[in-house]
């Protein structure tokens, strides 16, 4: 999939001026078109390894995936580190709120036992370790900014300042911050503006779009049932990129390729081919 496809023959609306893609450096330097892949896989490879783990983008990368998606929280030391929930238990073998431990502590547990016998013993990795694998490999990355409750603004700020050490001066593919927190993004944004961000939203709530746009956002990305033709005009109109999740049937990722979707993150790696185009 190249970077400045166009869908269903319409030519993209170029990015807002100021906002950034580091597509050479990072340094970020504006790039006309929306640099990301359209088939982007969920905390690395959907439900077929342990998410959020090194051996999940491991899985999708062995499926053609170019494009991740992954939660990062900190630490109570405040290192960022991959993990989706504010709890320990589901996807791992610690107990009690992440927050509340030391990396040290958490980069002890077995994060991937709980998905099968094959990942048993996977450890949970940390911003440092996902970035190292995506620099190597030339992976773009959508960092979901997943703040414990509380921590927003500190998480949004750490992660910012944090990509800007371990991307620096590397030749590197498209990276986006995304939240569902506001308040996480304006920390991100504070810290260190260069980095695209994305808003999440579960639902349109009233405001949403202006919610965005003073966010200086340059993409919205929705659950999947409530993007729709108007929402991606209203979108594309002002220089935004329409994304959505959680995308796992064949009907529904039809539909938003018919209409000219800008990424689509699923969980289903095994039955989508990451180049797969829309028809013209």
């Amino acid at each position: 999939m190249t970077a400045d496809r166009s869908v269903a023959g319409r030519t993209r609306a170029r990015p807002k001026p100021g906002h950034a893609y580091a597509e050479d450096r990072a340094t970020p330097a504006s790039v006309e078109g929306w640099p990301f892949p359209l088939w982007i896989a969920h905390r690395g490879a959907g439900k077929l390894a342990p998410e959020n783990t090194l051996a999940a983008f491991r899985v999708g990368a062995g499926h053609g995936y170019r494009a991740f998606e992954c939660d990062v929280k900190l630490s109570a030391d405040g290192v960022p580190f991959l993990l989706h929930d504010t709890t320990l238990e589901r996807t791992s073998s610690g107990h009690g709120k992440a927050s509340l431990s030391s990396w040290d502590a958490l980069s002890r547990l077995d994060a991937g036992g709980w998905h099968s016998r094959a990942f048993a013993g996977e450890p949970p990795p940390s911003l440092d370790g996902i970035a190292a694998y995506c620099i190597r490999n030339r992976f773009a990355l959508n960092i979901e900014i997943k703040p414990t409750p509380g921590d927003e603004a500190a998480t949004g700020a750490k992660v910012a300042t944090e990509v800007a050490r371990l991307w620096a001066g590397q030749v590197m593919p498209p990276l986006l911050l995304s939240s569902f927190s506001p308040e996480a993004l304006r920390a991100a944004r504070a810290a260190d503006d260069r980095w695209p961000r994305a808003l999440l939203l579960d639902e349109l709530h009233a405001g949403w779009f202006d919610e965005a746009a003073a966010l200086g956002c340059v993409a919205v990305v929705t659950n999947h049932k409530v993007m729709d033709a108007t929402v991606m005009a209203q979108l594309h109109d002002a220089g935004l990129r329409a994304l959505v999740y959680t995308v796992n049937d064949e009907a529904s990722a039809q539909r938003l390729l018919a209409i000219g979707i800008d990424g689509i993150i699923t969980d289903a790696v095994d039955r989508f081919s990451p180049t797969e185009r829309v028809q013209a």
